[in-house]
């Protein structure tokens, strides 16, 4: 009460007027924060469509050589990189993620769609992955995009590539190039390739029907070749599987030349229930190396009796 005992009988009512604009004022301190509020989700919820749109840019894939005919068809070194697909303002991945690479990496790209592989060297791909991974933009410089497709170019293969080329004349950059397509002339010159390609540890061919528009899906248009080495390797350690196998073996450690390393997969049923013996020798495929000297995608194939 004591409050009020200081107030004039000309303002003995002064302090409704303050409780009524401090009333007033809550009230537009509520429409402040509500309209941010909206704002912050009108905002997420474009980030999110706009998500949800590159999640949905869908690739052209590959489906696996099995002897078709090839005739016409074109081939090049399949690289093992990254996929990079650049809409014309941004780098995303395979998977529709956006990529932040550093302004000048994307400074002169064109302003359509172009396809590829963000790729450095050979038997570099942990390295290649971790740069495009990383969200400080480290280690571009060391990275170009190798172009195989125009997507939404009109004409062959080699006209949506022209596309790019007379882009390329005006717009020079370090950081694209177009993978050779080389003509096939038949499956004997496609093995030497490959031998050619796999005798510099590459990871395999790509060999392509130039004469189909880009396919936004795997497509049988387009084919990867690999041939899967085998090594032996000593069994020393098994480990209890999980989920499905919980109940069984799940992987094993073996040993040989390259060190240590699992193998989790190449399986079936029986052999988890009864895999090969601790000491025992073992025939793995792989395909080529990790930059640790490590067997990449090593897969189990038979005991060695």
């Amino acid at each position: 009460m004591m409050i009020f005992c200081d107030l004039d009988r000309k303002n003995k009512f002064e302090w409704l007027g303050i409780f009524q604009d401090m009333f007033i004022l809550r009230k537009l301190i509520s429409l402040l924060i509500f309209k941010n509020t909206m704002k912050f989700y009108r905002t997420l919820l474009l980030f999110l469509a706009s998500s949800f749109a590159f999640a949905n840019s869908d690739l052209m894939l590959l489906h696996t050589y099995n002897n078709q005919p090839i005739e016409g068809w074109v081939m090049s070194e399949k690289l093992d990189g990254v996929r990079g697909y650049w809409n014309g303002k941004q780098l995303l991945t395979r998977q529709g993620q956006r990529l932040l690479p550093p302004a000048y990496f994307i400074k002169d790209f064109p302003p359509f769609a172009i396809d590829g592989e963000l790729f450095s060297e050979r038997n570099h791909f942990e390295e290649i992955s971790s740069i495009t991974k990383s969200f400080k933009g480290d280690g571009w410089e060391k990275l170009k995009l190798y172009v195989f497709d125009v997507p939404d170019a009109k004409g062959n293969l080699f006209e949506r590539l022209a596309k790019l080329k007379t882009y390329l004349l005006e717009h020079p950059t370090t950081y694209i190039d177009i993978i050779e397509q080389i003509p096939v002339k038949d499956k004997t010159h496609l093995y030497q390739f490959l031998a050619q390609v796999e005798n510099l540890q590459g990871e395999g061919v790509v060999v392509r029907n130039p004469n189909v528009p880009y396919e936004r899906k795997r497509s049988s248009q387009i084919l990867k070749l690999k041939t899967a080495r085998d090594e032996e390797c000593t069994v020393i350690a098994h480990h209890k599987g999980k989920g499905q196998f919980e109940n069984v073996m799940g992987a094993l450690t073996c040993k040989n030349h390259r060190g240590e390393f699992k193998i989790g997969s190449g399986f079936n049923l029986k052999e988890r229930e009864n895999p090969p013996p601790i000491g025992s020798v073992i025939t793995y495929k792989y395909r080529g190396l990790t930059s640790r000297g490590k067997p990449r995608f090593a897969t189990y194939w038979q005991e060695k009796k």
